[in-house]
């Protein structure tokens, strides 16, 4: 890890245990509410006195600041499988997030969050790699009582993070996440939440200062629906349509229109969880019709003896094009995938794929958790390429070799040394199939070391 973790941060971060009524640092820092620290004595820890500053005799009334810092070496034996020419690449991924989040009472609230990225020594330097200093979040948010629920709605850049983040995620893999210039409105009831967005997705460059920007002609809008049904079991639904000026597949190329129907069943009890999604894409890219679909489910068992350990089992599936030529695209698109649905190593993505992975997640103290996965992928047809995270075709794939792509093994450990200090790191190895051989590929080992500073 890199000489920025300063020792006053991690010396100020050392404290036996955080008290259960505090918030928990969240991957988007938005959604975090500090007002609990305006009883003094749940202000125990370093540097509360910058997460609850006090504005007016209100309570509701104050500013809080944060930092997040992420510092990840990685190092890759085989970029994209070496299949087209890249060898192995090893540097060093930085992350600076500085954030203000200012109460205005209890209705109005402005977040602004500001971060530099940067990629050090790595090869290639993409989008998603690095980006000098720029806005991340910067937004106004208002909520108030209306009938029995809570009406809210934001509006600037912003972040969405959906489930467990198959298909529209916050994209914490990759350095540089996902953001959206976007108004969102949200209807909280008791056992009902409603919500829409019209959103222009950012999109991110890293040649100067404050150079991000959106596109009017890539859009995102989408409404939905849940429902919590009792009994720790909720279920979801939503439409919503996603527009992009130009792109390109294997074999089609153009302005896009795709709609999308996606629903989610959700639940957990007496140790069994499971999370099952499906999602269906419509529209057409130029002349051609879309007619693409996916589905993922996750099913869990928990033992605590009193740590627990979870036996996982989880499965997806997503169309691909099985008569190239012809007027439809079957290529299911994965919108804006996570970068570690998978693994952390990001080999494949979610695109023309069978994949099964069983798992089982130990742990090992109240502060150490330890991960193993075994996972077998596949081609869902033989006659579409086979894709690399996170949406980009193998040449020499499409149309042959057979369709097994390959097989992974990856191991874990995350260790949560203070409240505010996570320190994770992660093995991947994978053994390509005969397919990937072909195309000029091979077997490729990936390493990560990661730790993370929140306050």
């Amino acid at each position: 890890m890199r000489a920025r973790f300063a020792l006053a941060f991690v010396v100020a971060s050392r404290v036996a245990s955080a008290d259960p009524a505090r918030p928990t640092p969240l991957t988007n820092r938005a959604g975090e509410d500090w007002s609990v620290l305006a009883d003094p004595a749940l202000r125990t820890q370093p540097l509360d006195s910058l997460k609850y500053i006090s504005l007016a005799d209100n309570p509701r009334t104050f500013l809080s600041l944060g930092l997040t810092l992420r510092e990840r070496a990685e190092s890759t034996s085989a970029l994209l499988f070496g299949a087209t020419g890249l060898g192995s690449d090893a540097y060093d991924l930085h992350r600076l997030q500085v954030h203000a989040d200012l109460h205005l009472d209890e209705h109005w609230n402005v977040f602004v969050q500001l971060e530099d990225v940067r990629a050090f020594g790595k090869t290639t330097i993409g989008p998603a790699d690095a980006n000098q200093v720029d806005v991340r979040q910067a937004f106004v948010m208002f909520q108030h009582p209306l009938g029995v629920g809570i009406f809210k709605a934001r509006v600037g850049r912003q972040e969405f993070l959906f489930d467990v983040q198959r298909f529209i995620s916050v994209r914490d893999g990759p350095n540089v996440q996902q953001g959206f210039d976007a108004i969102w409105a949200a209807w909280d009831l008791p056992a009902w939440k409603i919500w829409a967005l019209a959103s222009l997705p950012v999109e991110y460059a890293h040649h100067r200062w404050f150079d991000d920007t959106h596109s009017l002609d890539d859009r995102l809008t989408i409404v939905r629906l849940e429902r919590k049904l009792g009994g720790g079991v909720a279920a979801s639904a939503y439409y919503g349509r996603y527009d992009r000026p130009n792109v390109t597949y294997v074999d089609a190329a153009g302005a896009e229109t795709r709609d999308l129907v996606d629903v989610r069943f959700i639940g957990a009890g007496r140790g069994v969880d499971w999370d099952a999604e499906a999602m269906v894409q419509t529209g057409h890219v130029a002349d051609k019709t879309i007619r693409a679909w996916a589905t993922g489910a996750r099913l869990g068992y928990s033992i605590h003896p009193p740590l627990s350990t979870r036996i996982g089992l989880q499965f997806d599936t997503a169309s691909g094009d099985r008569h190239p030529g012809d007027d439809r695209i079957q290529t299911f698109t994965p919108l804006f995938p996570n970068g570690y649905y998978f693994t952390l190593a990001s080999f494949t993505g979610y695109s023309n794929l069978m994949h099964v992975r069983p798992s089982i997640t130990h742990q090992v103290t109240h502060d150490v958790t330890a991960m193993a996965t075994w996972g077998l992928q596949w081609r869902e047809t033989t006659a579409d390429a086979i894709y690399l995270h996170p949406m980009t075709p193998l040449p020499m794939t499409a149309g042959h070799g057979g369709a097994w792509t390959g097989t992974y093994l990856q191991l874990r450990c995350e260790a949560k040394l203070t409240p505010r200090i996570v320190v994770a790191s992660e093995l991947v190895h994978y053994q390509v199939g005969a397919a990937i051989r072909a195309a000029g590929g091979g077997n490729s080992d990936y390493v990560a070391v990661e730790t993370k500073l929140a306050f």
